[in-house]
């Protein structure tokens, strides 16, 4: 079996309204969260997100860039 992986770009909004996740034009996803970027709280809450929106475990997602940053790199394992 072959170790497939997706690696994309994501920018966060913190302290938003609502938990959301979407896709601008350019196909960068937009995630959406309450939480406030201290302690990694944000992170966590950007990897939940994302988990739940593409139906898979939190294991699964994890950032490989861009830890204090508004942009992030994603991994799909």
């Amino acid at each position: 079996m072959q170790n497939s992986k997706k690696i994309f770009n994501i920018r966060v909004i913190p302290r938003a309204r609502v938990n959301s996740v979407a896709t601008d034009a350019d196909g960068t996803l937009r995630v959406h969260t309450t939480t406030a970027p201290t302690d990694g709280k944000a992170n966590d809450a950007v990897i939940r997100a994302l988990a739940e929106y593409m139906h898979i475990p939190k294991s699964s997602v994890r950032i490989i860039r861009g830890q204090t940053s508004h942009n992030k790199t994603i991994e799909i394992l």
